[in-house]
């Protein structure tokens, strides 16, 4: 990664821009320009990744993509970035592999890794007007099953799958950006700016009733924080995804 990205002047006012939040002007009229960031998952068909480190991955490369001096001031991305980030936000997770991957990486964006899986986000935009090379990859269809990824990591943050809604991996990957965008935008400066030298390396998990209560009860007391979904696919309007919390050890921030 560029080091410009973590020193140059623009960094806290793209944090700023983060940190404000986001879909106060809603939907366009015009269908063809709901605005959408395109996700691609690299899942080949021999020795696909763990759906834990897709989803890492896909949670760095979403911040990473909002925190990129090119949606800056005057960045080449900015003006996508702002009508995507200030409308109702929409994530687009699609699969590819082979040369489908090879073609993704032409099209302006970030790509990320985690464990040997990698994820790109692309530059947001109308979904009336996605690349062709982006429109002709899989939405739905291949998924990837739960794994026991191990101990919860204690440096780095957390991002835990509501594991009752039984979301797909495209789902579940469009979330945890969410996630890793709200976890961002509520961080110190200093300290989004430390998470962002550290690769937005992060770790995902799933969690079970018991957990889930546990996290939710966190999130009441403004110590973790929750994603809540629009539901336009897959689970119920209001629906909890995905709950955020800080590394277990304080010192590392």
């Amino acid at each position: 990664m560029d080091p410009d990205f973590f020193t140059d002047p623009g960094f806290s006012e793209r944090h700023a821009e983060l940190a404000a939040g986001y879909g106060g002007l809603g939907d366009p009229e015009d269908p063809a320009q709901v605005q959408a960031m395109q996700m691609v998952l690299h899942i080949p068909k021999t020795d696909p990744p763990a759906r834990s480190d897709v989803l890492a991955a896909a949670a760095a490369a979403a911040v990473a993509l909002c925190l990129d001096p090119r949606v800056g001031s005057e960045g080449e991305w900015e003006q996508r970035y702002l009508a995507w980030k200030r409308s109702r936000i929409r994530k687009v997770a699609r699969r590819a592999r082979g040369a489908q991957w090879a073609a993704a990486n032409e099209v302006p964006g970030v790509t990320f890794e985690s464990g040997g899986a990698l994820v790109r986000a692309l530059a947001p935009g109308p979904v009336g007007s996605v690349d062709a090379r982006i429109r002709r990859l899989q939405i739905g269809g291949t998924d990837l099953e739960s794994d026991d990824p191990g101990p919860v990591p204690l440096d780095v943050p957390v991002f835990w799958v509501n594991a009752e809604l039984g979301m797909t991996v495209g789902k579940a990957a469009a979330q945890v950006g969410h996630a890793s965008m709200l976890f961002a935008g509520a961080l110190p400066v200093e300290q989004a700016r430390t998470w962002a030298e550290r690769g937005f390396a992060c770790a995902v998990r799933e969690a079970g009733p018991d957990q889930w209560q546990m996290l939710r009860a966190a999130v009441t007391r403004s110590a973790a924080t929750a994603v809540r979904d629009a539901g336009f696919t897959e689970v119920a309007p209001g629906s909890t995804t995905v709950i955020a919390t800080r590394p277990a050890r304080p010192d590392q921030w």
